[in-house]
């Protein structure tokens, strides 16, 4: 198919740094280069927490078909009340990256919100294909609102947050929290959210071996969670979520994403469906903004205004969750 469509130009704060970061970032990448880029994409507990006062306490947990995984625990060091809670799912294509990976915002919302924040560890791709990956996690959020009481948190109050592959599986897990009648979310926030494993949108086309995650990577990935399933029709909603016929009942939504990035189209088209389905959705699309941009580069001009506006709906959920609990 021929696409003739110039993509959107990078904003020139963020195209500065491309190349410096050539090498570094998951660009047409194959299967062999896994190992390579997970030890890239590798983040430590110190180098997450600093000094941070904030308290990680580790919990082994019940994954998938009973496996072993491990979920950690970031609170306030003189958390005491119950009150939001915010479970992470760390981006990496569902192929690379640790719980610890993207959960900076944990830190500050724990400082920030007193909010008792959990990240999960679940098993990548393509040693444990779909659907350990998403299962693992909601295994991990039925662990933490299971819990609730123990981690000092109230579960009507409860946010999921993902990003890139942890956001898709962000999505995912709230689909099966929705058909499962599992654990009640107040809100999912969805960062650059990978969502389609079809791969075929306008956007999908448009960044091939630019940017930071591009065509080839992203079916690289898709093909070590799904294998030979990968774009054909036996593809669970609940592994890629862009295949949901149903977007019904979910809770409030904000979704933002790069226009200068692969996933731009299916992260706007996932928002136009829960709006059509009748739900409540917050949708940012960043002008000249590539995937990951919140992380890479914070404090560009760019950065900040997303983490402002995403800072700002969680905050507005929160409220809306305290004022719920109050008596009349």
């Amino acid at each position: 198919m021929t696409r003739p469509i110039a993509p959107p130009a990078f904003d020139p704060q963020l195209a500065a740094l491309l190349p410096s970061l050539e090498g570094f970032v998951p660009r047409q990448m194959s299967l062999d280069q896994l190992e390579r880029f997970r030890a890239l994409s590798h983040v430590t507990r110190e180098s997450l927490l600093g000094d941070a006062d904030v308290r990680c306490v580790d919990h082994r947990i019940p994954g998938y078909q009973g496996a072993e995984i491990e979920v950690s625990v970031i609170t306030r060091r003189d958390h005491s009340v119950p009150g939001p809670a915010v479970y992470h799912i760390h981006g990496g294509g569902m192929v690379m990256g640790t719980r610890f990976a993207g959960a900076m915002p944990l830190v500050d919302w724990a400082l920030q919100h007193d909010a008792v924040c959990v990240t999960v560890e679940y098993r990548l791709a393509p040693e444990h294909p779909a659907p350990i990956p998403v299962e693992d996690c909601y295994s991990g959020l039925t662990w933490m609102a299971a819990h609730a009481a123990e981690l000092q948190f109230d579960p009507q109050q409860l946010v999921i947050f993902g990003g890139s592959g942890g956001g898709g599986l962000a999505a995912g897990t709230t689909l099966l929290a929705r058909d499962r009648h599992g654990p009640r979310l107040l809100g999912q926030l969805l960062q650059c959210p990978m969502l389609d494993d079809r791969n075929n949108t306008e956007s999908a086309h448009q960044y091939e071996g630019v940017g930071i995650w591009d065509r080839t990577s992203n079916l690289t990935a898709w093909r070590a969670v799904l294998g030979d399933r990968c774009g054909s029709d036996d593809v669970s909603p609940y592994s890629a979520p862009a295949r949901a016929s149903d977007l019904r009942g979910l809770p409030p939504t904000f979704i933002d994403v790069g226009a200068a990035e692969t996933f731009r189209d299916e992260a706007v088209a996932y928002a136009q469906g829960i709006l059509a389905a009748g739900g409540e959705c917050d949708l940012h699309v960043w002008g000249g903004a590539f995937h990951g941009f919140y992380d890479i580069a914070p404090q560009s001009e760019l950065a900040r205004a997303c983490i402002a506006t995403r800072n700002a709906w969680l905050a507005r959920m929160f409220a809306r969750g305290a004022r719920a609990k109050s008596p009349s």
